[in-house]
């Protein structure tokens, strides 16, 4: 039974908001711990570690942190190639 457009739309433009601010803030706290590493700053910047792993001060998400991100962005990549799929134009057949 194919998905009807405007509820995967829906779907998507619900969950959007949502996921990518979780998804946001791993990327960015990631990418700036690695260049601290790098850089070797490694132990003055121990707090993005934490918020990168989905610990907020006495919010400690880690354990459920990883799963609910990748649930986000799996849901959101598979409603948005959905969307794109459904929305391509039909190729015409020239004889």
């Amino acid at each position: 039974m194919p998905i009807n457009k405007v509820r995967l739309r829906k779907l998507h433009r619900i969950l959007a908001p949502i996921a990518i601010l979780p998804l946001l803030l791993t990327a960015s706290t990631g990418i700036l711990y690695q260049i601290a590493v790098v850089s070797g700053n490694r132990t003055q910047f121990m707090g993005l570690l934490d918020l990168h792993q989905g610990i907020f001060g006495s919010l400690n998400l880690a354990p459920v942190y990883p799963l609910l991100n990748g649930l986000g962005l799996i849901t959101l990549a598979v409603t948005g190639m959905m969307m794109w799929f459904q929305t391509r134009p039909k190729r015409q057949n020239r004889a």
